[in-house]
């Protein structure tokens, strides 16, 4: 299995081999769903939460007198069939937070790039280098290698301040170095775009 390689001007320099270990497994569905919903639980922050009748602020007098009126009887304004009553088993604060094992992250995470992989959803570029924040240059760079427009992952060995900042206004594309890369974000992606550092860095750490 092979990429595209780019230079930072965009031109094809040729094909790169990416690394079996990585690219060359098959796609654990089960796997992925639950490493992607352990993701997005994770991200959930519980905070969620309605008024009880007991927290409302109303009076807790009679509304009106228990017979002669002809309407049904009422205790309390608070009463949840009432406008401006509490809820009923609302929403309450809670942590949604799970975790799965080490090896089923690992497990996912390869299955996620062995199905980019497979649909040729892979590039990689060498040579990014930049001096100070310029998003022209790196629009351009997308341009002239055919990957503008796309919803892009690019994947670093090390934060670049420059290179995070010539990016982070181009729409569609994320920014992660590659110690963080996992299942959700590649999934995420239409394209994941490495450089050369990164992809020998993520075959060193997850192999």
């Amino acid at each position: 299995m092979n990429a595209n390689l780019y230079d930072f001007s965009g031109d094809l320099k040729g094909k790169i081999d990416l690394p079996e270990s990585l690219f060359g497994g098959n796609v654990n569905r089960p796997v992925l769903y639950d490493v992607v919903r352990m993701y997005l639980a994770n991200r959930r922050s519980g905070s969620a939460k309605t008024k009880e009748r007991g927290e409302v602020k109303f009076s807790n007098a009679k509304p009106y007198r228990q017979k002669g009126t002809g309407r049904a009887r009422a205790g309390r304004r608070s009463s949840p069939i009432w406008r401006g009553g509490g809820t009923v088993f609302g929403p309450k604060p809670r942590d949604y937070r799970f975790a799965v094992p080490k090896k089923v992250k690992r497990l996912a995470l390869k299955s996620a790039l062995a199905d980019k992989g497979r649909e040729e959803k892979v590039a990689v570029v060498e040579g990014v280098t930049m001096e100070g924040p310029k998003t022209k240059r790196f629009a351009e760079f997308l341009k002239s290698s055919g990957l503008s427009g796309r919803k892009i992952l690019f994947v670093t060995e090390s934060f670049d301040d420059n290179v995070y900042m010539s990016m982070r206004n181009i729409a569609g594309i994320e920014f992660i170095v590659s110690s963080n890369i996992n299942a959700y974000e590649i999934l995420k992606a239409d394209t994941l775009l490495f450089t050369k550092e990164a992809l020998s860095k993520i075959e060193e750490v997850f192999v």
